[in-house]
């Protein structure tokens, strides 16, 4: 993607106009969960770069550009510094390689979008025409989260124009921080998961029945939980689909019925969902789970199984009809019997009930109306709202910068 030049009907050549200007947390290249999901569609109508925490430990400041999907590109700082994160040891290193990219890019009228408040400190040297919030977790609940993540949050309420919240959970503990807190859940692509596709190869060897999980392998996943339902039924295998973090590979049950799987690509999901009988979300109930909206759900519901679940909360109240709700492993273990063991007229009552669900669902729908909400913003927007008192890149005449 070239942010030097329209890309869109209509825009000048030499200013690229209402671009996408993203700092998170998250990788772009490790789950393919809510970000990418919205940003890839909403590239449709404005560019999108999305800024990356920096990687330590670089033998000079530079920036990776790296196009990832079209109308979006990812800049990833590499920084001399030693401090992980959106650190404040790193600000003003971030600061000048982003202020010199959207200068030898022309960017000059854009909207900036946070999934971190920790990288608040962009936005005493921007000029937005928009700020937007998308809430996705608590942050602040999670392990290692920083000490003034709290304090930055509420930086950005004060200066965004429109918060977004990833459940309604969150959206309740949200709503009353700001005069524009929208609620969108996390959402899906029916048609990826439901296409019928072959029984991946890392799976097709494994025994049935199968219970699964997809997602990310943290503190928010009861391990203990997983290996009770392992032990309980060792005729029965447990596939777990997805990338460790905050947690210590080593210390995972290896019992001969739990298979790890790793990080999978967002493309061949289905074909590891479609070959489960019962898949789970087996989340531990604490603080770092206290929010969630488990994309998971939706996902494994597309995909034509059905799901049993710890009684997390916007699972319980947004499909607790559906989903199985049980609070161990014994608790499982009866849930999924009981849902392998249907007869075919509840299964097809089941079934309806999970079209029903997803009919009024789609990431297509959700980032359509992000885009209404910001579109409004821009339409009676008089002058930047941003902190910097001078423009983008004036205080910058380039930057070093490597494309991948």
């Amino acid at each position: 993607m070239r942010l030097n030049a329209c890309n869109q009907r209509g825009h000048h050549p030499q200013s690229l106009m209402h671009a996408l200007l993203v700092f998170s947390h998250l990788r772009w290249n490790f789950v393919y969960q809510r970000p990418q999901h919205l940003l890839t569609r909403l590239a449709e109508q404005w560019p999108v770069v999305y800024v990356e925490e920096p990687v330590p430990g670089a033998a000079s400041d530079h920036l990776e550009v790296i196009d990832v999907a079209d109308g979006v590109q990812v800049w990833r700082p590499h920084l001399r510094s030693t401090q992980h994160g959106m650190h404040g040891a790193n600000e003003a290193a971030m600061q000048r390689l982003v202020l010199g990219a959207m200068h030898s890019r022309r960017i000059s009228s854009y909207i900036a979008w946070f999934y971190t408040p920790m990288a608040m400190f962009m936005a005493d040297v921007l000029e937005p025409e928009c700020i937007v919030y998308d809430c996705m977790d608590e942050l602040s609940m999670f392990n290692g989260a920083p000490a003034e993540l709290m304090a930055q949050e509420k930086a950005l309420f004060n200066q965004a124009d429109i918060v977004f919240t990833g459940g309604r959970s969150l959206h309740q503990a949200k709503r009353t921080l700001h005069d524009s807190v929208h609620c969108f859940p996390s959402s899906v692509d029916a048609r990826h998961f439901s296409t019928p596709t072959a029984d991946h190869p890392l799976q097709a060897a494994i025994p049935r029945p199968r219970l699964g999980y997809c997602g990310v392998i943290d503190e928010r996943v009861d391990i203990d939980l997983v290996a009770g339902i392992a032990s309980l039924r060792p005729d029965w295998q447990i596939v777990m689909v997805g990338p460790t973090a905050k947690i210590d590979p080593a210390g995972l049950p290896q019992l001969p019925n739990i298979h790890w799987m790793g990080q999978q690509d967002y493309q061949v999901l289905p074909a590891f969902i479609q070959g489960w009988d019962v898949c789970l979300l087996p989340f531990a109930l604490n603080d770092s789970t206290r929010f969630i909206s488990p994309t998971k759900t939706l996902e494994y519901m597309a995909g034509g199984r059905p799901c049993v679940s710890t009684a997390i909360r916007d699972v319980v109240e947004s499909y607790g009809d559906l989903v199985k709700i049980r609070a161990d492993a014994a608790g499982f273990v009866e849930a999924s019997e009981a849902l392998m063991q249907r007869d075919a007229a509840q299964r097809l009552t089941d079934e309806r009930a999970v079209q029903s669900i997803l009919a009024g669902t789609s990431w297509d729908a959700t980032a359509a109306a992000m885009g209404d909400l910001m579109a409004q913003v821009l339409n009676t927007r008089v002058r930047p709202v941003g902190r910097a008192t001078t423009a983008p890149g004036a205080r910058v005449a380039a930057t070093d910068l490597t494309t991948s």
